[in-house]
């Protein structure tokens, strides 16, 4: 969304399944927020405590290996946020707070079409104060290896393009684009799912990863077919599904975009690392309300946006 007033969901709503990596069975429950809440984990009955809050920014993200995981000193940690993040953007929520209670949110399907349907269940109600955007005034650009990630001014919204290439004739170089708004992320982004290809499983299972994973929630792709017996919801839901997690990477700006992202050969990793180097330069972007600045950066800072990000390494 490009203007309006700030939203949460109307009521507690609730979804059960297990962590894609973890195998662990696990509850997640969206809630209303008030505004200027933004999106907040609470992560119940973890070493001990009653509870613990994880702010979905980017200066709570503690790793970006395979999924993007939410930390703080404690050790107390929410893995593979980016589902539940690229719904709530793509559906234009604002504020929620978010009870799991376990150390990963559900995969459900693969998607954030199951997170999407939840969405609907509670509703979407506006609250009285209006939206704020981070606004990218110039272009941040990341490079890792082969890989590349740039965001760079777009007034007409929050749009990103990915281009994918996987040494896999059944995968292969893909790309796709949008602009991120209700209707069209519905449509074209929320049903694609996870994927993964047999050749790295034991490698996945030696390491603790991908416990939970299953033809029920993963394109398994095989040499020569895609094992899943549905085949594919998509011709090209490899790349679709990439679009969703940068989404949902991009979503703990700590509030929506208005910019292009544009990634090749990208990943958490990378979606993480430009999101962080356009808030470390303060003058790569600034704070706005239906697309006009309303306040310096240090006020902006002061209004409760945290902008320190942790150190990262890009060539």
């Amino acid at each position: 969304m490009k203007s309006g007033r700030q939203t949460t969901v109307r009521k507690r709503t609730a979804i059960a399944g297990a962590g894609i990596h973890s195998g662990l069975p696990v509850t997640l429950a969206l809630n209303p927020a008030e505004a200027d809440t933004g999106v907040v984990f609470v992560r119940c009955g973890a070493n001990g405590e009653p509870e613990r809050e994880l702010r979905a920014n980017a200066c709570s993200v503690t790793a970006t290996e395979l999924a993007t995981v939410l930390g703080d000193e404690s050790g107390v940690f929410v893995s593979t946020v980016e589902h539940v993040m690229a719904a709530l953007c793509g559906l234009g929520v604002d504020n929620c707070i978010v009870e799991i209670d376990g150390p990963e949110a559900p995969i459900l399907d693969g998607s954030a079409a199951p997170y999407v349907a939840a969405v609907d269940r509670a509703g979407i109600v506006s609250l009285p104060e209006p939206r704020r955007f981070f606004k990218v005034l110039k272009p941040v650009r990341v490079v890792q290896g082969n890989a590349f990630g740039e965001l760079r001014p777009y007034d007409r919204g929050f749009r990103v393009d990915v281009e994918i290439d996987f040494d896999h004739p059944l995968v292969g170089c893909q790309s796709f684009g949008i602009d991120v708004e209700p209707t069209i992320f519905r449509r074209d982004i929320a049903r694609a799912r996870t994927f993964g290809f047999m050749r790295d499983v034991d490698k996945l299972w030696k390491s603790g990863y991908a416990l939970g994973a299953s033809l029920e929630n993963t394109v398994v792709v095989a040499e020569d077919r895609i094992l899943n017996p549905e085949g594919l919801r998509f011709a090209d839901e490899f790349v679709r599904h990439k679009v969703l997690d940068a989404i949902g990477d991009l979503a703990l700006a700590g509030a929506p975009i208005l910019g292009a992202y544009h990634s090749v050969r990208g990943g958490h990793r990378m979606n993480h690392a430009v999101l962080a180097a356009l808030l470390d330069d303060a003058s790569a972007w600034t704070v706005v309300e239906d697309r006009l600045p309303i306040r310096p950066v240090q006020a902006a800072i002061e209004s409760g946006i945290r902008l320190s990000i942790p150190a990262i390494s890009a060539s």
